[in-house]
């Protein structure tokens, strides 16, 4: 009986690992070979405006920016129809200011400003809301969404 139940805390303990382990990936970088799924570029050219979204096996998926990746991830059914935004377990997408990768779930994506990217006109992401409205005011951005208000229509507005 006892050796049962060491088994069994064993064996919890083991599956809670695992799920924490994937809850907490960290970014990496895209290799030379690595392509955006949504437009084909080669994403490593651009480190500035690199995106990744890191699924719970431990794939990742990179691109050239936060627009492509946004594409993706709700539109999943045309790009890889065997995962869903549950099996996402981070997003990252490039701060514009200090260039490091941030959480997309909590970055703020500024729409409308006269900043490009690879692909033409581009969500601009932050880490503050601070930064965002610094950038809105001097780069004539239109307003500031989350990650919550993303929808394909407003980012096919952008090509």
């Amino acid at each position: 009986m006892k050796m049962k139940s060491v088994l069994l805390g064993a064996v919890l303990v083991l599956l809670l690992g695992s799920f924490a382990t994937a809850a907490q990936k960290e970014p990496v970088k895209p290799s030379p070979g690595d392509k955006c799924p949504v437009c084909g570029m080669f994403v490593a050219k651009y480190p500035d405006w690199v995106g990744e979204i890191i699924f719970g096996d431990g794939s990742v998926v990179f691109f050239d920016g936060a627009k492509d990746l946004f594409k993706y991830y709700l539109n999943l059914k045309k790009y890889n129809p065997n995962r869903t935004t549950a099996d996402v377990v981070a997003v990252y997408v490039t701060e514009y200011y200090n260039l490091r990768m941030i959480d997309g779930y909590t970055a703020f994506y500024v729409i409308g400003s006269d900043v490009y990217g690879p692909m033409g006109r581009e969500l601009i992401p932050f880490e503050t809301v601070d930064d965002a409205k610094e950038f809105m005011k001097d780069h004539k951005g239109e307003r500031i969404l989350r990650f919550k208000n993303l929808r394909l229509r407003t980012l096919n507005k952008l090509d």
